[in-house]
């Protein structure tokens, strides 16, 4: 008889420390010098987010095209851009004439599929049938056209 007290005073005394997840029962809380943090069991908070798009093209202000002469009336010209992203992508350009010098502008990228994490891509500009009568001979650094580089997730 005193076996089966003892067996069903443990019992009981176990299934007083039961906990359900997300609770925490003490009857004296832990402490050294203060109180002692204490996990609450079965909780785990998740924590999401939303990843979007990102690209950089490094060192922005040091792009720029020089176009240089091929023949009398064609010039061309490239520079480089070092882009990071987090996508793949495809690059394209449009070129736009400042009106200063006449003619037929072209614009090229290439590669134009960068894959991320990222790459080198090469944009080169040329002019054809380039009409030069309104610019005095010797003058250095006209602005003829602007290149726009656009983007699109692939």
């Amino acid at each position: 008889m005193l076996k089966k007290a003892l067996f069903v005073v443990a019992a009981i005394a176990v299934l007083g420390v039961v906990v359900h997840a997300g609770e925490v029962k003490q009857h004296d809380w832990p402490k050294t010098w203060s109180y002692t943090k204490v996990e609450i069991p079965g909780l785990s908070i998740p924590v999401k987010m939303d990843i979007g798009y990102w690209i950089h093209i490094k060192d922005q202000g040091d792009i720029a095209i020089k176009l240089s002469q091929d023949d009398i009336h064609s010039y061309s010209g490239c520079d480089s851009m070092v882009i990071e992203c987090n996508f793949n992508l495809t690059l394209s350009a449009a070129i736009t004439a400042t009106g200063n010098v006449g003619g037929d502008y072209g614009v090229s990228v290439n590669p134009a599929d960068i894959d991320s994490p990222g790459g080198t891509a090469q944009v080169c500009a040329t002019l054809a049938n380039a009409n030069l009568g309104n610019q005095p001979g010797g003058t250095n650094d006209v602005l003829v056209a602007n290149i726009k580089i656009f983007v699109i997730p692939r």
